[in-house]
């Protein structure tokens, strides 16, 4: 399922999401990925699925979501990879720019480095960049990167974008815990000052992690890393990305397929199912039959029981 959504977003509002990367093709393998353990570390863009095919399926998403009242802020490209490895992104903005929505994409920035990327990313209103660290060190122990990449020119990268791109740009900080972060904070926070994102978010895992050991970095550490940006930024530039974003899932029509679609980019919060299904005029054994036929995973995480779909990269060795 190429299309999802609508889903609350914690920076977007109501984003429809575009999932055109196969599960889990990336260039990174970070700890805290919330779809799973990453099954092809890949650098080379290539195709995955034809444009066409993403643009009719977004398409009837929307009309959908529009026959229902529901509103979609952006279209967003946010799949179970990193989006810009595929080669026909380009063209399937050009396409989408047709549907009449404002069109957003959170990209971890690896092959930013590339100017077919960044062409391709300068056609978008809302591009989120992943800014974990800014040290070798750092950057390999949290973003697992594929061997070949170069920080170095992944930073460079992103400010080349930076001087070109006339939307907004947003970079997003996952800080973790049993993480020993010395002075990068302020590292990451020169970085950023001469980025000048709109908007430096900072965030910890809310949803199952791809690694066990991995949880939310402690208040004193979050602290920390927010007085340092906001020392080079502006207070009003940084923000937490730390809040739970919700419940308001759309239902577009079949209560089944909305809801392994939405569990296989976006886990979901057991009230956040059950406001769903309620919303869909179904009820809870809808779950128990995915979960009894092994569509669905549920799993705990800081209290919380999550539903997720069962995709290989979820599954634990």
């Amino acid at each position: 399922m190429i299309a999802f959504g609508p889903v609350p977003s914690r920076r977007l509002g109501k984003s429809l999401g575009v999932n055109n990367i196969p599960d889990k093709v990336c260039t990174y393998a970070c700890v805290y990925c919330q779809i799973g353990k990453t099954l092809r570390m890949e650098i080379e863009r290539k195709p995955f699925y034809e444009p066409e095919t993403i643009f009719r399926e977004v398409r009837e998403k929307v009309e959908e979501a529009r026959e229902r009242d529901e509103r979609i802020d952006y279209i967003t490209f946010v799949p179970d990879g990193e989006p810009t490895l595929d080669v026909n992104l380009g063209r399937e903005i050009g396409l989408l720019r047709g549907v009449g929505v404002k069109l957003a994409a959170l990209t971890n920035a690896s092959l930013i480095w590339r100017e077919d990327v960044r062409e391709d990313l300068l056609k978008l209103d809302f591009v989120s960049l992943k800014v974990d660290a800014v040290s070798e060190r750092l950057w390999r122990r949290i973003d697992r990167p594929h061997k070949s990449l170069s920080l170095e020119k992944i930073l460079e990268g992103m400010l080349e974008f930076r001087r070109g791109f006339k939307g907004k740009l947003v970079t997003e900080t996952m800080l973790v815990d049993g993480v020993d972060y010395r002075d990068e904070f302020e590292g990451i926070a020169d970085f950023l000052a001469e980025l000048k994102p709109d908007v430096a978010y900072i965030a910890v895992p809310t949803r199952p992690p791809a690694e066990e050991w991995v949880g939310p970095a402690k208040e004193e550490t979050i602290n920390r890393a927010f007085q340092a940006f906001a020392e080079k930024l502006g207070e009003g530039h940084v923000e937490y990305l730390i809040g739970y974003e919700g419940n308001a899932f759309a239902f577009t029509g079949n209560v089944e397929e909305d809801l392994l679609s939405i569990t296989a980019v976006h886990p979901m919060r057991e009230e956040a199912v059950g406001e769903f299904l309620r919303k869909a005029n179904a009820d809870w054994s809808i779950v128990e039959k995915l979960l009894s036929e092994g569509k669905l995973l549920e799993l705990e995480y800081n209290g919380k029981k999550f539903y997720m779909r069962r995709l290989k990269s979820r599954e634990r060795t």
